[in-house]
């Protein structure tokens, strides 16, 4: 505040001074939508006071419409008007009697219509109702910081953007093994629109010739159906065991022939349609974690097709054509065990239940 007073008072004294060539300026309300800081007078420049709104309204004589700005006020409303009673204990000095009586107040007088119509509302008075009000902006400010920085960002790679992933109208889910591809294609409602695996002969036979790599690798891709975003499985072999080097040297090169393979040539700063999944992040999702390492997902597969034939809002939607088809592929007894069939169903369903969260 001293700080805006010298500086207008500088250019006054200037204008004093005949300084014609200086511009003129008229004196206009300026208020800080960041910090919610109050309106000064200011000739020409950017200033605020140093009280924020919980201190400016304080005194029961100030409206409290007055102490903040259309687009705060619309938010504050929309809080107080939608929430439910647990989502309104989430805010200050909610908790208990108050979230109630809000509920309460909207049952029988409608919408509040204005922030002074709050205080109505028994257990609410001035200076409380400016506190909760406050505390609905920070928790806003606080879901806005965070947009885009989801949990997603933990085990997908690269990181792209929240809102670009939840416009995918679906996936194709990969995982492969040490003989294997399998695949699946999956909608935003959790429908299975395909379901397949396929045996590559050139994989880890001793040779690890790039071109049978290639081939083999390519030959399957050409069955995968067009989808707006393919995740692909990240193996989580640790490079400090030794012993499972050549397996690691097999998964990374199948890994980097997926990406190569499916990333079509794209303009910078578009996003990535080929992502990485963490297999422990699927993992923790199922609680198939033990230490760390991951059991088998066959049984917790076995009860989704289950579900999709007993129940009529199932997690997972499978057609009754690929449920005859793989009924036995994950029994224990089985010699051809889906085991990477089994994978990539999970990592579908958990793509799109995590994007919810």
């Amino acid at each position: 505040m001293w700080l805006a007073k010298r500086l207008a008072t500088s250019f006054v004294l200037k204008g004093h001074c005949g300084l014609s060539s200086l511009p003129e300026f008229e004196l206009r309300l300026l208020h800080c939508t960041c910090c919610r800081r109050s309106e000064i007078v200011v000739a020409g420049f950017n200033t605020v006071n140093g009280s924020d709104s919980s201190e400016l309204c304080q005194e029961d004589s100030k409206p409290l419409d007055s102490c903040y700005t259309a687009e705060q006020r619309t938010v504050i409303l929309q809080r107080l008007n939608t929430a439910t009673e647990s989502e309104l204990a989430q805010v200050k000095l909610l908790r208990g009697r108050k979230s109630v009586n809000i509920l309460s107040y909207r049952t029988r007088h409608g919408p509040f219509n204005s922030l002074e119509s709050v205080i109505n509302v028994p257990l609410l008075k001035h200076k409380s109702a400016v506190v909760v009000f406050n505390s609905i902006l920070k928790s806003d400010d606080t879901k806005d910081r965070r947009k885009g920085k989801i949990h997603l960002a933990k085990f997908i790679r690269p990181e792209v953007d929240r809102t670009l992933l939840k416009e995918a109208s679906s996936i194709v889910s990969i995982v492969f093994g040490t003989n294997k591809i399998a695949w699946v294609h999956m909608d935003r409602a959790k429908t299975v629109l395909d379901w397949q695996q396929e045996e590559c002969k050139s994989f880890m036979n001793g040779t690890y010739m790039a071109s049978d790599y290639l081939e083999d690798i390519s030959a399957v891709i050409s069955r995968f159906p067009a989808s707006d975003i393919f995740v692909v499985e990240k193996p989580s072999i640790s490079p400090q065991n030794t012993s499972l080097f050549p397996v690691m040297a097999h998964l990374r090169t199948v890994e980097a022939m997926l990406f190569a393979l499916l990333t079509p040539m794209r303009e910078t700063g578009r996003s990535p349609k080929v992502l990485n999944m963490m297999r422990t992040a699927v993992g923790r999702h199922f609680d198939l974690m033990v230490g760390d390492s991951r059991a088998s997902g066959a049984e917790t597969v076995r009860k989704m097709m289950t579900e999709s034939v007993m129940k009529q809002e199932p997690r997972v939607v499978f057609p009754h054509s690929l449920v005859v088809k793989h009924r036995n592929s994950f029994q224990m007894s089985s010699k051809n065990r889906g085991e990477e069939l089994c994978d990539t169903l999970l990592q579908a369903v958990a793509f799109f239940e995590l994007l919810r969260e």
